[in-house]
Formats: structure tokens, sequence, C-alpha cells
């Protein structure tokens, strides 16, 4: 039996009922008319206001995210990490506006940050660029254009959010993981990163950012980064994830008629993918977190990690997949002794539905994905009735 299809492993922490709810969600997932219809129907009921807050929250929203604050995901954290399996908090209100919001979202952060210090469940805290920035704003630095002195003083204060987040990271000793976005916003982030980490990743890893290899000029980057860190002495920390945006991306390029920074297909960016963890593990100074739901990858991973003998537990090296998803991988790379790591969203009901969403539409497009979710999970129904 190979690795991951032990099913016994992965859903141990699952009871029947859990089991049933994951059953009839990624049954509803696989239908891309279900997840349209279900999505409009969940945005009208909350823009007027229905009482459907409940119904969310006992079943798509207690799957897929951890709970509604940090300490409410507590009893989660603590029931994975008794199978090894650690969590990374990530407030996952998404779409917000203003500076009040702006600095919510740091004041969250930070306060993860004091949590994770205090638990060994809790290795890594992770914000998102939107989160402490306006979308706009960073798409005008992105396209190189001028700011007026007001935008001035407001990108000033999104960098003064990112140094406070990263002081507090560097002087806990908690690495932060800054997640990717669109294109056409993401060069402002990757800038704003790449000095941080240069600040504080001289001894080690402390600051992450996020490559998104569905987008074929990542490696290039990479690579790029690599000599500047190399010139200025510094350890590269890197989150290689597939992405998150793609369906957005594609329509952008074909609306505006530039080309697009999307792989050609599947197979170009499974091959991308596999050629970023393989750099990043054949070069010194460089720290790995391999955010996947592929199970080839995977595979290749822990051979590579034999190969450039870091040991399971380096912490160099982790493996992570998304709350209430590819527990198969989880579960079974843990009882191998890797460090592995779930995602754990969390924030009020109405304010996670637009990651809730992007999730469920996320799944619809990726082939295979939900589909052998499914099958794990009527295998282990199986197995449990005999």
């Amino acid at each position: 039996m190979q690795l991951f299809d032990n099913t016994e492993i992965a859903f141990s922490l699952k009871s029947d009922s859990e089991l049933e709810r994951a059953y009839f969600l990624f049954k509803l997932i696989q239908s891309q008319p279900m997840v349209r219809i279900g999505t409009a129907v969940t945005n009208f009921a909350l823009k007027a206001h229905l009482p459907v807050e409940g119904l969310i929250r006992s079943t798509v929203f207690d799957h897929f995210c951890g709970g509604v604050t940090e300490e409410d995901c507590m009893a989660n954290i603590d029931k994975m990490y008794q199978e090894n399996v650690y969590s990374v908090l990530d407030y996952s209100v998404e779409g917000k506006q203003t500076e009040e919001q702006f600095d919510f979202a740091m004041k969250k952060t930070l306060k993860s940050l004091d949590f994770a210090k205090e638990k060994k469940s809790i290795p890594f805290v992770v914000f998102k660029p939107t989160g402490v920035g306006r979308f706009a704003l960073y798409q005008k630095i992105t396209e190189k254009e001028a700011l007026t002195d007001e935008e001035k003083s407001e990108w000033l204060r999104v960098v003064n959010r990112y140094y406070a987040i990263c002081d507090k990271a560097k002087a806990y000793d908690v690495p932060i993981l800054i997640d990717a976005e669109e294109s056409w916003m993401q060069d402002a982030a990757d800038n704003l990163v790449e000095e941080l980490m240069e600040k504080y990743n001289k001894e080690k890893a402390i600051v992450f950012n996020t490559l998104q290899m569905y987008r074929h000029d990542r490696m290039e980057y990479l690579k790029e980064l690599h000599q500047r860190a190399h010139q200025k002495d510094y350890h590269i920390g890197l989150k290689i994830v597939r992405g998150a945006y793609m369906e957005k991306e594609l329509s952008r390029a074909e609306e505006k008629g530039y080309p697009s920074t999307i792989c050609v297909d599947k197979q170009a960016t499974d091959d991308n993918y596999n050629e970023a963890i393989h750099y990043l593990m054949e070069h010194k100074k460089m720290a790995l977190f391999a955010g996947t739901h592929n199970e080839e990858s995977s595979y290749e991973l822990m051979e590579l990690a034999k190969q450039h003998k870091i040991a399971p537990e380096d912490k160099r090296l982790w493996f992570g997949q998304l709350y209430g998803m590819s527990d198969h991988i989880s579960f079974n790379l843990a009882k191998q002794g890797y460090n592995t790591a779930k995602y754990v969203p969390f924030g009020p009901v109405r304010d996670v539905m637009p990651y809730l969403i992007r999730r469920a539409e996320e799944n619809t497009s990726v082939a295979g994905q939900t589909s052998r979710e499914l099958n794990l999970i009527k295998q282990e129904r199986k197995r449990r009735k005999l």
C-alpha cells in the first residue's frame, strides 16, 4: 500500500458524523453548477442578513476553518498536535479596504505571534499582503505608477505594519509566512518582503515569501533572488505553492489582452513546482515550506530530503496542507516523522466566506483533487463498517 492510501491514519481524528459531513461537502464541491448556485445563494443570504450563519458554521465553516477566534481554534489544534500535525493560524478575512481594518489585521497577526510563542503546536504565523494594505495601492506600485503624497504616506503605513510584524517574529523566533496574491499586485509585495528577508534572515529564515508556481516566471525570479541573497549574505525562506487565483489570472489576461503569466497547462505547472523544490533543496541557506496537495510532489520531496541528507525533523523543511483537505497527506507524513502543518483559517463566519468560496471554486477547477478526497472518504467509511 502506498503511504498516502492509509485512510485509518488519515481520518483518525474524524468522528463518523464528521466523516459523513466531509463526504457530503466534497460531493457538493465536485459539481461546478452546485458550487455556483451555492455561492450565489450564500452571498445573497449574508447580504440580506438572513439567519444562515448557524447553518454555514455547522457545515462548510467547521470543515474548512478552525474556529471564529484563536482561542476557538485551540481544541482542533491540540487534537492535531497529538498526532504530530502542527498548525499555522491564518486570520482569513479578505477584501478589506480601510486603515482601521488593516490595523486590526496587523493586531490579529501580532496576537497570533503571542499565541505561537507559547505553543509548540504553532510553529508559524501567516498574513496576506492585502490584509494589511489596499490592493489598488500594491497594484499602482507594481505597475510603476507615480504615487500621490497621500498614497506615499499610506504606503509607509503598510511598510510599517510589515516591519512591526517581522520585528516581533524575529524577537520571538517564530517564522512568518507571507502569502502571495494576484500577479498584477505581487511585485510591490515581493520587493518589500525581500527587504525584510535581508534584515531579518541573517542567521536563519524567519521571513518567508510565497511563490505561486503556476506562474511561468517564478523560477527565473527564484534564481535571481538567490543571487541577491548570496551577495548580501542572508537566508531565503519560501513557501512554494501551485497557486490560488488561476481563473482570475486567466480571465484578466484575456480581458486586457496581455500574455497570461500562467503556465500553458497542468503538467507545466507541476514541472515548475518540482523544479522549484529541487532548487531549494540543492542550495544552502534556504528553508522550504512546501504547500502542496499533490501526492507526486510530496513523494518527490521526501526523496530529495533523503538524497540531500535532510532529516524529516529538520526545521528547514516543512510540508503544509489546508485544514479540511488532504488529510491523507498530512497525517501520513506526520506519522513518518516529517514536519507537517495545517493552515488553520479563522475569523467571523461572514468575513471568512470569501475565503471559503475561493476554496470551493479552486477545488472544482483542480481536476482529480475532489474525486481523490471522495474516494478516500468512501474507502474509510467502508473500512469502518467492516
